[in-house]
């Protein structure tokens, strides 16, 4: 049986929250609209690059925000001492070069997993938190802005690659 992305669910953000409320909030509704972006395709379509001569799929750009995900969260902030999620040697590119349509609902399983992990670690901590990452000083709050302004970055390719595979727009 050929696996499927499944629908996805958008939390809202608050127009009116408190910074913390509006932060978590907004990164939640990004991450859903990138699984929304995925809904209903195979792993064989999720993989294909629609955009040449770039090499970005929607599967990638799934395998790419759980690394970003990881990174961000639960190694630099957290400090969590855990391996990277592609091997470094295969080049800064390989969430988006190395695809296997195969692995499609693992990989978006990660997305999800990772998510919810990140969710975790921030759960208790101040936005005011600081870590340290190659000599400079970071706190969470950049942290969640950084991501919401990746995610939208990357929603924004979502939305061209998605719209070249089947004529699904919008969302």
């Amino acid at each position: 049986m050929t696996w499927t992305a499944p629908e996805a669910e958008r939390t809202g953000g608050s127009l009116v929250a408190g910074e913390r409320e509006m932060l978590i909030g907004y990164l939640g509704w990004f991450r859903g609209t990138l699984l929304m972006k995925c809904a209903g395709l195979t792993g064989e379509q999720l993989a294909e690059r629609t955009v040449e001569p770039s090499n970005l799929s929607l599967l990638g750009l799934v395998r790419h925000m759980a690394k970003v995900e990881r990174t961000w969260f639960r190694q630099r902030f957290a400090g969590q001492a855990i391996e990277p999620m592609y091997d470094p040697g295969d080049g800064k590119d390989a969430d988006f070069e190395q695809l296997d349509p195969a692995t499609a609902a693992e990989d978006y399983a990660r997305l999800v997993e990772e998510s919810r992990l990140a969710d975790e670690v921030v759960a208790g901590a101040s936005f005011d938190d600081t870590f340290t990452h190659d000599g400079e000083v970071y706190n969470l709050r950049l942290v969640h802005i950084h991501l919401i302004s990746e995610y939208a970055r990357h929603i924004g390719h979502a939305d061209l690659v998605r719209e070249r595979l089947d004529g699904v727009t919008g969302a």
